[in-house]
């Protein structure tokens, strides 16, 4: 285990408040990396994304690295415009 991962699970054991934050963190982070990896399997940039949705590069990029909030119908049409169907499941 590196140090960092240490020092998050000690962190996280310590202080519920942060335990908290940095899971939702890292839920948005993961949908964000999600997202760019099918994009990047369907061969396409953001311009290109960008085009298909169309919107401009820098929204794609928002979607991306800033999945918070991000709409059910962003998601939706990002996923088509990369030919995909989106998928939700409750787990």
């Amino acid at each position: 285990m590196s140090d960092l991962q240490k020092y998050v699970t000690q962190r996280k054991h310590q202080d519920p408040e942060f335990a908290d934050g940095y899971e939702v963190g890292y839920e948005h982070f993961k949908l964000g990396v999600l997202l760019r990896q099918a994009r990047e399997e369907a061969g396409l940039t953001q311009e290109e994304v960008a085009r298909r949705m169309e919107t401009r590069k820098s929204a794609v990029s928002r979607i991306e690295n800033h999945a918070a909030d991000i709409k059910l119908s962003t998601l939706e049409r990002f996923a088509k415009a990369i030919g995909k169907r989106l998928k939700l499941q409750v787990a």
